[in-house]
C-alpha cells in the first residue's frame, strides 16, 4: 500500500470508487485471537481464494495430515451456534466475542464432553441429526485457549484440516483473519504465472493469455497464447480498444506447498492507478459473485483461476474494488499505436509483494469471435426472457454478469419424455436459481406425474431433479446452470449396501457403515432404527454410519435403514448383527 500512495494522490479524480479499507495495524486487534491449534499455523488455503461458487471465507490450517488435534477457543466468549450438515462446514462451531467478532471452528470431529452431551440429546429429540443449534450466552462460556472439539474432515472437506475464520458479529461477514496477527511466518512473495488480456466479451475465446517468468525481481513476458502477438524486448502486441486485465497468480507460505490467494493486486497504465483489488471482507450473500470475478470460461474449460482486474457489468461485488478507473477498471487503448507501459503490484497478506511490467503495443484484433448465427441477445443488468412451445423460462436482472447471444438448440429423442433442449452454453454463468418449464413429448400417466425428472448435462456429467406438475401440461423445476435439458421418469429406488454382513459380531466395531446411492437424484430422506427405536446415523456424501451409544446396549439387535429419493422412491435394508 506504502508503494502505491503518492501515484493514487495524482490520480484520485479519474476513479468512481474510492473506498477506504481498514488497514492490517489499526482498526483490526493485532493480539485478541489466539491460534485455535497447539501446533504452529501451517496452511492449506487462506482468505479469499476462488472455489467453485464462492470465495474461501477463512484460513485452513494444516492438523499434520491426521485428525482428532485439540482445538480451542481463540478467545473469551460463548458458544453461539452449533451447526451439523453433510457438506460445507461438517461439524461446526460459532462463538461470539466481546468485541464485536465471531469465531467459526469447521469441518470438526467431536466436541467438548458437555457440548456433545447437549448435542446428541437435541438430536434424539428431534429425530435428526443435521442440527442447527442456537445457544445463549450463559450455556456454553468459554475461555481463551479451552478445549471446545477435536478437529476433523467432516463437510465439504477433502483433507484433514481447520477451517477457521474471524467474523463482524453484526453483519456476520468473514473478515481475512490473517490481518488480525495471528502467528504466521511467511515471507515468500506472490508468484504470478499469468496475464490475460481481454478485448470483448468475457465469454469469447479470443483473449491473449501471456505466461509469465521472472526477470530479476520483475516478472516479464515469456510466450503469448497467439502467434499473431509477437514478443519483442518485453514489447508485446496486445489489442487496441477497451481492455480489460486478468491475472492468474499463486501464492505460497513458508513451510508449505499449496498455492494460496494473493491480498492485493493494483493495475498502473504508464505509472497512471487504474484498478485495486483488496481481498479482506466477503459477506456470504455476495460470494456467489465468484463467478463474475473470474473468468469462468477458463476455470471449467481449462481448470484454472484467472482473476479480473475490471468489474463486469453483471459483478455486483463492489467491496473488493477498492480502486476503479471511470471504465471500471478497464484500460482505454482505443485508436492508440504507441506502446505502453502496464504495471501490476500484487502483495500476499505479510506484504510481500511482486511485479509484473509488461510493455504493451496496440494492434488490430486478427481473431475477431463473430456471433453465433440466430442468437438472442441478453443483456446484463436487465430480465431476460425465453420461450418455446415446449420450453421456457425467465431470467430476472441479477442472472447475468455480461452480455451474451443466448444460443437455443432442440434435438429429438425416443429414449427420454421430451425433446432435449441446449440453452446456451454451461461455461457461461448464473449467479442464482430459476423456474425451468418443459412439456413432454410423450404422454405421462397420471400414476407417474410425481415421478418426473428434469435431467441435466453440461456435456461431461449428467444428473437431475425432481420436476413438479404444472399448469398445461409443463413440468417444472429450480435450475442454475446453462447446459441441456431433457424430462424423464424415475421410479427406481436407491441402492442400499451395508459394509457389515448379515449376522456379524460387531463387539469390538465403533460404528455402523452404510452406503446408500440414487443414480437420477439424490438421497432426500434417510433414517436408520436399532429394534424398532430410532438412532442417529449421520451422513457423509453417499455413506451414512451410525456411532454405537447407550440407544444400542449388548446383545443381538436389528436394524433398518430407509433411504428415499427426491422423488418418493424409497428403499429398506434391513441388518441382524451383534454387539
Amino acid at each position: 500500500m506504502k508503494l502505491i500512495a503518492y501515484t493514487f494522490l495524482l490520480v484520485l479524480p479519474l476513479f468512481v470508487s474510492a473506498q477506504q479499507k481498514p488497514s492490517a495495524n489499526s482498526d483490526y486487534p493485532q493480539d485478541y485471537f489466539r491460534n485455535p491449534l497447539d501446533i504452529p499455523i501451517l496452511l492449506a488455503g487462506n482468505f479469499g481464494e476462488c472455489r467453485p461458487g464462492h470465495f474461501h471465507s477463512g484460513v485452513d490450517i494444516k492438523t499434520l495430515g491426521k485428525e482428532n488435534e485439540p482445538v480451542h477457543a481463540a478467545a473469551d466468549g460463548y458458544i453461539s451456534r452449533v451447526k451439523m450438515e453433510k457438506g460445507g462446514f461438517g461439524h461446526g462451531l460459532y462463538i461470539i466475542h466481546p468485541n464485536g467478532y465471531t469465531t467459526l471452528y469447521a469441518h470438526l470431529n467431536d466436541f467438548m464432553p458437555a457440548l456433545q452431551k447437549y448435542l446428541r440429546k437435541e438430536q434424539y429429540e428431534k429425530k435428526r441429526w443435521d442440527v442447527d443449534l442456537q445457544l445463549s450466552p450463559g450455556q456454553f462460556p468459554v475461555k481463551k485457549g479451552q478445549f471446545i472439539a477435536w478437529s476433523g474432515n467432516t463437510g465439504g472437506s477433502t483433507a484433514p484440516h481447520l477451517h477457521f475464520e474471524i467474523r463482524n458479529t453484526r453483519t456476520e461477514h468473514p473478515l481475512n483473519p490473517e490481518l488480525f496477527g495471528l502467528p504466521i511466518v511467511d515471507n515468500v512473495p506472490p508468484v504470478p504465472v499469468e496475464v490475460v488480456f481481454y478485448n470483448g466479451n468475457i465469454y469469447d475465446q479470443d483473449h491473449l493469455a501471456i505466461t509469465l517468468s521472472k526477470k530479476g525481481n520483475i516478472y516479464k513476458p515469456l510466450r503469448t497464447s497467439n502467434a499473431h502477438n509477437r514478443i519483442d524486448n518485453d514489447t508485446v502486441d496486445i489489442p487496441n480498444g477497451i481492455i480489460g486485465v486478468g491475472i492468474n497468480v499463486d501464492d505460497f507460505m513458508n513451510g508449505s506447498e499449496n498455492t494460496l490467494a494473493f491480498y492485493t493486486a493494483t493495475l498502473y497504465l504508464d505509472d497512471s492507478l487504474q484498478a485495486q483489488i483488496t481481498l479482506d471482507d466477503i459477506g456470504y450473500d455476495v460470494t456467489r459473485y465468484v463467478n463474475g470475478y473470474a473468468d469462468f470460461r477458463t476455470k471449467e474449460q481449462q481448470h484454472k483461476w484467472v482473476q479480473c482486474l475490471f468489474q463486469l457489468p453483471g459483478n455486483h461485488l463492489d467491496g473488493i474494488y477498492t480502486r476503479l478507473n471511470i471504465n471500471k477498471g478497464k484500460l482505454d487503448l482505443a485508436g492508440e499505436s504507441k506502446a505502453h507501459k502496464i504495471s501490476i503490484v500484487i502483495t500476499d497478506d505479510k506484504g510481500n509483494s511482486s511485479t509484473i511490467l509488461i510493455f504493451g503495443q496496440p494492434s488490430p484484433s486478427v481473431d475477431e469471435v463473430p456471433l453465433e448465427k440466430g442468437c438472442i441477445p441478453f443483456a446484463a443488468n436487465k430480465p431476460n426472457d425465453f420461450s418455446n412451445p415446449n420450453i421456457s423460462f425467465s431470467l430476472d436482472a441479477k442472472q447475468l454478469y455480461d452480455d451474451i447471444c443466448f444460443s437455443f438448440k432442440s434435438e429429438s429423442s425416443s429414449s427420454v419424455f421430451s425433446d432435449k433442449y441446449q440453452l446456451h452454453y454451461s461455461f457461461v454463468p448464473l449467479h442464482h436459481y430459476f423456474d425451468l418449464q418443459i412439456k413432454p413429448n410423450k404422454t405421462i400417466a397420471f400414476g407417474l406425474r410425481s415421478k418426473v425428472i428434469m435431467m441435466y448435462s453440461n456435456g461431461k456429467n449428467e444428473d437431475g431433479r425432481a420436476a413438479a406438475f404444472g399448469d398445461n401440461g409443463w413440468y417444472k423445476a429450480k435450475v442454475r446452470n446453462f447446459g441441456t435439458y431433457w424430462l424423464d421418469i424415475d421410479t427406481t429406488a436407491p441402492v442400499i449396501h451395508s459394509m457389515q454382513r448379515n449376522g456379524a459380531n460387531l463387539t469390538k466395531a465403533k460404528l455402523i457403515a452404510i452406503e446408500a446411492k440414487d443414480d437420477a437424484t439424490s438421497v432426500k430422506s434417510f433414517s436408520g432404527y436399532i429394534d424398532g427405536k430410532w438412532v442417529c446415523f449421520e451422513q457423509r456424501s453417499n455413506t451414512f454410519f451410525y456411532k454405537f451409544d447407550e440407544h444400542c446396549p449388548k446383545g443381538k439387535h436389528k436394524l433398518v435403514f430407509k433411504a428415499a429419493d427426491e422423488n418418493g422412491n424409497e428403499a429398506v435394508f434391513n441388518l441382524n448383527f451383534t454387539r
